[in-house]
């Protein structure tokens, strides 16, 4: 490992000069305006264009949905396998990565197949208005259900790890002969010692969230990534400012969780 050592920092900067130098020209590229010098016109301009706003909040708002219903579904499942069914891990490890096997594509024509279908055969019964209601373009639970399905191999991974680590069948049995039930053993002891793998879990689901253009544009929807692909039609420097300001706002807000779960873990020491 000492032999290592000296490399280290050539491969890091080269990989920094690797991410970073796309992102630096892109940040010349909207400020340098030939015949002006340097502007910030592209960049104030986001925020009057339409759709800005909106577009942006509704994907925050997926976001959340999105890994409040992925984290109550795969959590306490994974759980109950280590506990009870280890074996069975093999089999849900293929069910939940089955959506890298899938594209995008024939993931979005199901989706639509099934939204076509039901007007014409569910239009007498109640299911009909439940189809309606999650198309609701203010705020698409059809999407949230599509993001769960897609963020499930990332949900996945992140967990297993988080469970690999920690010993769960004698955390739940320590805290069971202490008179706690299981759920207050999954939440009180459990749960805090998969807080890093939930944490990353969260990570993951809010990029792909924020980042996902291909099920929501063929659906019909216009969140945050499909705003910026409308709009860089437009104007050329206007659409790179609008990325470079979705990745600055991407970063911010895994910044955000990180500090979160920092000081989460700061008072629980305390």
């Amino acid at each position: 490992m000492a032999r290592l050592n000296p490399w280290r920092w050539p491969v890091l900067g080269l990989a920094g000069l690797y991410f970073l130098t796309p992102l630096a020209a892109s940040v010349v590229f909207t400020l340098d305006v030939p015949g002006q010098g340097v502007t910030f016109d592209a960049y104030t301009q986001i925020f009057s264009t339409d759709g800005f706003g909106s577009s942006l909040l509704l994907s925050l708002e997926l976001a959340v949905a999105t890994i409040a219903v992925v984290l109550l579904l795969t959590v306490p499942a994974m759980v109950a396998l280590r506990l009870g069914a280890p074996r069975l891990r093999p089999v849900v490890e293929v069910v939940c990565s089955l959506p890298l096997v899938v594209p995008p594509i024939a993931f979005v024509a199901g989706i639509g197949t099934v939204l076509k279908w039901g007007p014409e055969h569910l239009s007498r019964t109640p299911l009909f208005q439940t189809l309606v209601a999650i198309q609701n373009p203010g705020f698409p639970v059809v999407l949230v259900l599509a993001y769960v399905v897609m963020a499930l191999p990332f949900v996945f991974r992140a967990l297993d790890a988080g469970l690999r680590s920690v010993d769960v069948p004698t955390l739940v049995e320590a805290a069971r002969s202490c008179g706690a039930g299981r759920r207050q053993a999954l939440v009180r002891v459990v749960l805090p010692n998969l807080r890093g793998a939930l944490l990353n879990a969260s990570f993951l689901t809010l990029a792909l969230v924020l980042g996902e253009f291909t099920v929501a544009q063929l659906l019909g929807f216009q969140p945050f990534a499909v705003w910026i692909v409308n709009v860089s039609g437009a104007q050329a420097q206007l659409s790179v400012a609008v990325s470079v300001l979705s990745l600055l706002v991407t970063w911010a807000l895994l910044l955000v969780l990180a500090g979160f779960g920092g000081r989460t873990r700061t008072a629980s020491r305390g």
